[in-house]
């Protein structure tokens, strides 16, 4: 893949509406701790990593299961607000 061909605007975007996408080190308590994540693919630490990479369709595959129910919120090392991120990630990526 050739980061330098993908189109960085949305993410660029998303940085400027939730600056708590660049704080994730990715630890991965959110996806351990996620109820959705037992019955499907699902995982904000991939998701970031896929937008990160124009990987906008896989990202959201990988959070369309979120049930928001606030558990990778109340895990998170950081304090990061997980839930608003992923309605801001929606927010920006399902825009046509």
């Amino acid at each position: 893949m050739d980061l330098n061909r993908v189109d960085q605007e949305k993410y660029a975007r998303l940085v400027k509406l939730e600056p708590d996408v660049t704080c994730c080190i990715g630890c991965g308590s959110c996806t351990a701790s996620c109820s959705a994540g037992v019955f499907s693919r699902t995982s904000l630490r991939s998701a970031l990593l896929a937008l990160q990479n124009g990987k906008e369709q896989e990202a959201l595959s990988l959070l369309g299961a979120c049930m928001f129910c606030g558990k990778c919120l109340m895990v998170c090392p950081r304090g990061l607000n997980t839930r608003h991120m992923i309605l801001s990630i929606h927010k920006i990526y399902s825009e046509t």
